[in-house]
């Protein structure tokens, strides 16, 4: 059974926590991000995780993290990992957004924030721009598939992207 909470997925650095703090903001639910809650469970920033336990164990953390959305959370928008598509039981965490966008325009989107040295290290798969895209590439038609919904996030202001979000059928006023 689909919960009646939004999740955005999407390539890592697309947008996906700024996306759902400013809905949550706009309609007052809550706001979760996955790899927060890892780091919350592990006491471990995500780069860690990858260095000394490696991808396949902060999957498994991912999954522990799905479980419980699809069973205990309920009215809130989640944000997600770039990874977070492959979950088991995703869909009946809510419905699903993908956030999509171009390659480039997600690497200039981080290579030309203020902050762009803290949010590359924050994304260990980011490390190198050719695997980063080889990365990308590889999941854009599962993005696709796993999404009930494909917001294109390009080149669109904050307020464009929450009108479009908010017209959605699945944000009913259940979620306002």
């Amino acid at each position: 059974m689909k919960r009646n909470n939004i999740v955005l997925i999407g390539f890592m650095g697309v947008g996906k926590g700024t996306t759902a703090r400013l809905v949550a903001k706009k309609s007052g639910m809550m706001a979760v991000d996955t790899d927060d809650l890892i780091e919350s469970l592990t006491k471990k920033p995500i780069r860690k995780i990858f260095e000394k336990r490696g991808e396949a164990y902060f999957r498994a953390l991912e999954q522990r993290v799905a479980d419980w959305l699809a069973t205990s959370v309920e009215n809130t928008i989640i944000s997600t990992g770039g990874g977070f598509y492959k979950v088991e039981r995703l869909g009946e965490i809510g419905t699903i957004i993908y956030l999509r966008a171009s390659f480039e325009w997600i690497y200039n989107r981080i290579a030309l924030h203020p902050n762009a040295k803290a949010k590359f290290a924050k994304r260990p798969l980011f490390k190198e721009k050719k695997r980063a895209r080889e990365l990308y590439e590889s999941r854009k038609t599962a993005y696709d598939a796993a999404a009930d919904v494909i917001i294109d996030v390009e080149n669109k202001s904050n307020e464009e992207l929450l009108e479009e979000i908010f017209r959605l059928e699945c944000f009913s006023l259940k979620h306002r």
